[in-house]
Formats: structure tokens, C-alpha cells, sequence
């Protein structure tokens, strides 16, 4: 219901000749895509002013060896991240591939969920000001805006701080807290987002950075009022789909390729 509601927006999409998520190609191909779109995230979310020092990252499972992911190198920043600079990363933390440091909380977040949930195949984590600012509140997102409604009964609160995530433990009770949701507020910490696609994932990070700071706004202004629950699992329908979700991210990756292209270096 929810594919055909997306459907439903973004038209036909053969007729209107849209982009679709790539699925289909020789593995080459399909690692090309998915580290091209990687880099090319890593450079929205310096864009959009997400990374903090070296804290951040964003991961996505290797076609072929799905016991595998690429990452960015700790160190690099995420403004001048180019495809040429991903790590690939097996699930025991060894570097297979590329050149780099290897985030520790990057493998003890993300191996975790790649290994626990293989629907999973990007995953996203910053140190964002909203993301992080609405985390000590220990709280969900409420329903107060459509594009919040995206997360309504599809996020959850991971309230189990014990300092920078760096025992493969508490990356197994992320993995465990976020099973099928797409998205995990950390307390006192920070922001979590996943999808089928680098597309989804990243486009579900930002919009919650936004939903989190746009609740912060409207409760130091007031009391919001939310949107009813059948509204709000109907919008979610809509907007939080993982074709929206993809699609969505489309016309950014547009911009940060036409800007910067050497990201695909």
C-alpha cells in the first residue's frame, strides 16, 4: 500500500521518464552506484552542516560481500569525501580495501546492524545539533508536521548511553532496539537512519534533523498540536515509504554532483 501510494505522487514513473532505484546490473555496476551515492551523501551531510570533528558516519553493504561495507575513513572530512577515499570493512573490523583509519564507533554501530538486520543495506549516524539537542530528551517524534509523520510509529528511543559506542554489546542492542523501524533517536547522543538504498537512508536523516529541529521550535513557541493517528499512519504511508524516501534524495544528489563532481574521483 504504501509503494503505491508513493506511486500514486510521483506519478508513473516510466511515463514521466523518473529515475528509479538501480537493482539491477553486474556487481561492478552495482558497487559503483552504491559508492558513488555514499561519497556523494557524505558530501550533503557536510553541506548541511552534520559532521562534528571526526564523529559521523555513513555506511553501505557491498553487493558481493555482504559480510562487507563501505565507510567513510575517519579523519577525512566529510566535505572533501571522495569515492576514491571509502573504506570496505569486513564484520570483524578488518580493512579489506582502500586506505584509512577506521572509525571504532563506526564498526561497533554499523557492523552490528548490518549483521543482525540484512534488509538493512545503508546506514547513517552524525552528531547533528537537532538530532542530538532533541536526543536528551529521551522522547519521540510527535506527529506535528507531514513530514514527521514519516517516523510516526516507525522510529524508536535507544535510552542505554554508556559513552562513545565502542563494545560490539551495545551496537547488538541498537541493532536489537531499531529491528524493522527505519530510524533510532540515541539517547543523549545522537540520530540513526537505514534503508534499502544510500538514498533512503541519508533523505531519512536529514528530514528527521529537520522534524527534530521544527519540534524544538514549536514547543519553545508553544503547546503544537499533533496530527491524529489515522492522519498521521496515512501521511506516513505516503511520505515514509521507501520509494519516497528514495526518491526524495534525487534532486540533492543532483545539486552535489553538478557542484562538486569530483567527489566521484
Amino acid at each position: 500500500m504504501a509503494e503505491a501510494a508513493a506511486n500514486t505522487i510521483i506519478m508513473n514513473a516510466e511515463e514521466t521518464d523518473a529515475r528509479m532505484p538501480v537493482t539491477e546490473g553486474s556487481i561492478e555496476e552495482l558497487r559503483a552506484e552504491r559508492k558513488l551515492k555514499l561519497a556523494a551523501a557524505l558530501r550533503v551531510f557536510g553541506r548541511f552542516g552534520f559532521d562534528e570533528g571526526v564523529a559521523g558516519h555513513i555506511t553501505v553493504r557491498d553487493p558481493e560481500h555482504l559480510d562487507h561495507f563501505w565507510v567513510n575513513p575517519m579523519g577525512r572530512s566529510f566535505k572533501q569525501m571522495c569515492v576514491s577515499d571509502l573504506l570496505r570493512v569486513d564484520h570483524e573490523g578488518k580493512v579489506v580495501e582502500g586506505k584509512g583509519l577506521l572509525n571504532g564507533a563506526a564498526f561497533t554501530i554499523h557492523s552490528q546492524i548490518h549483521m543482525a538486520l540484512p534488509h538493512v543495506v545503508s546506514a547513517a549516524h552524525s552528531h547533528s545539533l537537532y538530532g542530538k539537542s532533541w536526543s536528551t530528551l529521551g522522547r519521540l517524534l510527535d506527529p506535528l508536521t507531514q513530514d514527521a509523520c514519516a517516523f510516526f510509529e516507525d522510529h524508536v528511543v535507544f535510552d542505554d548511553f554508556n559513552g562513545p559506542v565502542l563494545d560490539n554489546s551495545e551496537g547488538e542492542r541498537i541493532a536489537a532496539a531499531l529491528g524493522e523501524h527505519k530510524a533510532a533517536i540515541l539517547q543523549n547522543h545522537g540520530l540513526l537512519t537505514v534503508g534499502e538504498t544510500v538514498d533512503e537512508a541519508a533523505w531519512w536523516f536529514i528530514t528527521m534533523e529537520r522534524s527534530c529541529q521544527a519540534q524544538l521550535l514549536a514547543e519553545a513557541a508553544g503547546s503544537p498540536k499533533s496530527i491524529p493517528r489515522d492522519f498521521a499512519l496515512h501521511t506516513r504511508e505516503i511520505v515514509g515509504s521507501k520509494l519516497a524516501g528514495w526518491f526524495q534524495f534525487q534532486p540533492i544528489f543532483d545539486v552535489i554532483m553538478a557542484e562538486q563532481p569530483d567527489l566521484a574521483n
